[in-house]
């Protein structure tokens, strides 16, 4: 697999657990960019001559590496981005599943679907594969979010060019390493350090076919608006201030360890994450109550230590400062917070914090708090609680919560969202799709709909 980019730029690995920058790599040179291109549109060319079972057989193997790397891939991203270990090795071992999903189902999924026609003749939607596709990722996943994309659309005969996040060179150059050695061929994986203006130019490119994108708002429009312009489908997972609503409980110190393990896994920096607990009156100070007391009781630790009551750090200082400048402004306008401090060494450590008293006229009622910190709502009926949870721009997933799970349902079926949940924080898994609406983005991935999104449709048609 070709990894373009070396030493000394814009890609680094920066310890945010210190603050050290531990190395740099270069971006990409634009003859390197149209190096790529032309290798992604060879490999394109013979990739899909193969077998949809050849490329799956090979699939597997790149499945097979990720389960047995686990533990050197978790140590990777625990200095890139201060994932902790544990989850670092969960996430690789997610990945193995992707992978071996779509492997094992992508025969089926891709499979020719026959068409009842009125004419006599014999018709069929084929799934056929379009081309090169530009990935570009964040680095809250660094595994996870390529496995998704990339499996799906290596299985069906598309090739990739992975553009990552600037702080994720090395896990980035793994994954293009896995591939290498899984039997991927040249081209049809290529990690490459391109920069934001290199971006218009592979997507502007006649070669490629198509662009998923997770990341911001902001860079989900500017990618959304490139791909348009350009002709190119795009799919786009972006950010989420997913409502959570707890109508009653059972157990308050069960619902609170939920709420609590779900908002802090991974620091707290989770696209569909419970940013917004939306609780009913009579329960919300025990509710609060709890979280605080967890909150005030973490302590900071390394990313091997992180879990079971230590917190790991953020992944840059640049994002903990930005997070601790949102919780300075919603106090200032009237909210209370416990909690988030800011760390002052240098590095990207803040606090687990909990949030109340937020209004519908601070910022933060709107805003997408990335990080520890749990917003709790109070509501007094369920109307309020599905009204609140979707007053929001953002549209990724949601969760209800309730004794009696006709109550809960009810609550959900009506959440503006692309992901609802019933008495769970998410479903989860390989074949559950993941997706969201509004300014959350557009189109799906994991599950059968994850290999239905950057594929020729072709219809196919045989007269008598």
């Amino acid at each position: 697999m070709s990894n373009v980019g070396s030493a000394a730029g814009g890609y680094r690995v920066e310890n945010p657990a210190t603050g050290e920058v531990v190395e740099k790599f270069d971006n990409a040179t634009d003859e390197e960019v149209q190096q790529v291109l032309e290798s992604a549109h060879k490999g394109y060319l013979s990739w899909r001559e193969k077998t949809i079972e050849e490329r799956a057989a090979i699939v597997n193997k790149v499945a097979a590496l990720f389960g047995e790397r686990k533990e050197e891939l978790a140590k990777i991203i625990a200095e890139e981005m201060g994932k902790p270990t544990a989850e670092g090795e969960e996430e690789a071992e997610f990945c193995e599943e992707i992978f071996n999903y779509y492997a094992n189902n992508g025969p089926k999924f891709a499979a020719d679907e026959p068409i009842e026609s009125m004419s006599g003749g014999k018709a069929f939607i084929q799934r056929r594969p379009v081309g090169p596709l530009l990935g570009i990722m964040p680095w809250n996943f660094p595994y996870y979010q390529v496995a998704r994309f990339a499996a799906p659309n290596l299985v069906l005969g598309n090739t990739i060019i992975l553009k990552h996040a600037e702080i994720c060179p090395r896990s980035s150059a793994k994954i293009a390493e896995i591939m290498k050695e899984a039997g991927i061929p040249e081209g049809v994986y290529s990690n490459i350090y391109a920069t934001h203006e290199q971006i218009e130019t592979i997507i502007a490119d006649d070669r490629v076919e198509g662009v998923s994108l997770t990341g911001s708002e902001r860079a989900g429009s500017a990618v959304a608006a490139t791909a348009g312009k350009y002709l190119k489908k795009a799919v786009l997972e972006l950010g989420g201030s997913d409502p959570y609503i707890v109508l009653d409980t059972d157990d308050m110190n069960e619902a609170v360890d939920t709420a609590w393990g779900t908002r802090l896994y991974n620091t707290g920096q989770v696209c569909n994450a419970n940013k917004r607990m939306i609780v009913m009156d009579d329960i919300y100070d025990d509710f609060v109550s709890g979280l605080t007391e967890r909150a005030q009781s973490w302590e900071k630790g390394t990313p091997a230590e992180a879990g079971d009551g230590k917190y790991s750090p953020l992944s840059s200082r640049s994002a903990a400062e930005n997070l601790r400048k949102q919780l300075d402004r919603a106090v200032e306008q009237g909210a209370t917070l416990v909690g988030g401090e800011l760390a002052s060494d240098g590095s990207a450590y803040v606090s687990p914090a909990v949030l109340t008293g937020v209004t519908s006229e601070m910022d933060a009622y709107r805003e997408e708090l990335f990080g520890p910190v749990a917003t709790v709502y109070k509501v007094t009926s369920d109307d309020e609680a599905l009204a609140l949870a979707n007053d929001s721009r953002f549209g990724l997933g949601g969760a209800v919560f309730a004794k009696d799970s006709e109550r809960a349902a009810k609550l959900a079926q009506r959440l503006d969202v692309g992901m609802s949940n019933v008495n769970t924080p998410a479903g989860e898994g390989a074949e559950i799709p993941f997706g969201g609406t509004k300014r959350s983005g557009f189109g799906r991935e994991l599950g059968p709909y994850g290999m239905d999104e950057f594929v020729n449709k072709r219809m196919y048609y045989v007269a008598d």
